[in-house]
């Protein structure tokens, strides 16, 4: 493994690699999101990222915002559905700031109601933000109905009537019983020396009380596939077509990553993207997604187009999905995919940040990060048999949904 790991005796793991650089890229990713809310927290966890920069018992919300930003540095955060994530970027010499301020806003947190109730108004727009955009708000509706019955579902901002009745109270009992010391990951990636990295752990991180996780999370119910249409105010027709997928810890997420990619992936030479646009001049922007949970996952292809021609491109769409199905995907083609993949993986990790909250994401469920030669022997052993069986079992009718604005 590329990265030093150490435990602190509460429970919190570190993971550090050491690069030349002149900038340190430093994260403490939770196993915290909004699938952990119950019924009545929806939207807890996204308000509870924004409130940990509104004050703490040594800092008020205009230092918090100062503390790297004047040092030329940057500090953020963001919600997903099973993580929250706060990270920094500074310069070498201002890691142990970064260090410090990550672990005050994240421990020592006042969560004044004043300030609440000014960011509760900035969430609230926000939230009008995705409903002006249709491209994101159906992958929500999308989610609703796949995770029906299942905290997965809801969505990570919540609604605006529960927005607006929470407390200080509500966020410290959120943060008492989420915010466990033993689903923690301190990630370090910069030209930090192993010993300067671990006493900085020991000193910010190593005195917080441990705490451990005490609950599961709900199972996922089983659900029908469905088509269905929404009437919404927006000048093209979006679709997503998709289905649950696999976990975490299925070996499968492999062969659906490299599938994936070679239908809908950032490549021009995607097969949908040839199909729909480049051949056919249907759409602006044709994708496909692939998202593993921890006990579940979701596959999805989105487009928009031009309302009279929505069918022409599921018809398009289909063709390509029964190709592969079907076995008509040839050694060749599965051999630049698989090039394509790991070179867009390598350079992904030239992306120290990017590298950072990947590998923390992963030391996080697998306690263990993948050496670029594992991935690599992973992808290069995939064959044509098994993304056919992949593809009839995520792309096959019995689990395709499909809805659609227009």
């Amino acid at each position: 493994m590329e990265f030093t790991c150490y435990t602190l005796p509460n429970g919190i793991r570190c993971i550090h690699k050491q690069v030349r650089s002149a900038v340190v890229n430093c994260a403490l990713t939770v196993n915290t999101g909004s699938r952990d809310e119950e019924m009545s927290e929806q939207g807890l966890a996204h308000l509870l990222e924004h409130a940990f920069f509104k004050g703490t018992t040594h800092r008020k919300a205009f230092h918090i915002n100062c503390r790297l930003e004047n040092l030329g540095g940057e500090l953020n955060a963001y919600t997903t559905k099973e993580e929250t994530v706060v990270h920094a970027t500074t310069l070498r010499g201002d890691f142990a700031k970064a260090a410090e301020l990550i672990a005050d806003i994240v421990f020592h947190s006042t969560f004044p109601q004043r300030e609440l109730e000014k960011e509760k108004e900035v969430i609230v727009d926000e939230i009008n933000s995705y409903k002006d955009s249709p491209s994101d708000r159906i992958f929500d509706d999308f989610e609703d109905m796949i995770f029906v019955g299942s905290s997965l579902g809801h969505n990570i901002l919540g609604c605006k009537s529960a927005l607006m009745k929470y407390t200080r109270d509500d966020l410290l009992r959120f943060v008492a019983r989420t915010y466990n010391t033993d689903q923690m990951v301190f990630s370090v990636i910069g030209n930090v020396s192993a010993k300067r990295f671990k006493d900085t752990c020991d000193r910010y991180f190593g005195g917080m009380g441990e705490s451990l996780r005490g609950f599961t999370r709900d199972a996922v119910v089983p659900v029908a596939s469905f088509s269905k249409e929404l009437h919404r105010k927006c000048y093209q027709a979006h679709c997503i077509l998709g289905g649950r997928a696999y976990n975490l810890n299925d070996e499968r997420r492999v062969v659906l990553s490299l599938l994936t990619n070679l239908l809908g992936g950032p490549s021009a030479n995607s097969l949908l993207n040839l199909a729909v646009r480049e051949r056919n001049g249907l759409a602006y922007n044709i994708e496909a997604g692939f998202t593993p949970f921890s006990d579940t996952g979701l596959a999805t292809i989105y487009f928009g187009t031009d309302k009279e021609r929505a069918d022409e491109c599921l018809e398009l769409i289909d063709l390509e999905l029964t190709k592969i199905r079907s076995g008509k995907l040839s050694d060749r083609l599965l051999h630049i995919a698989k090039k394509q993949y790991l070179g867009q993986i390598t350079i992904a990790m030239e992306n120290n940040e990017s590298y950072m909250l990947s590998a923390a994401r992963s030391f996080l469920v697998y306690n263990n990060i993948d050496a670029m030669e594992t991935i690599r022997e992973k992808i290069g052993t995939v064959t044509r048999d098994e993304i056919v069986a992949v593809a009839n079992e995520i792309y096959g009718t019995q689990n395709l949904s499909m809805l659609m604005y227009r």
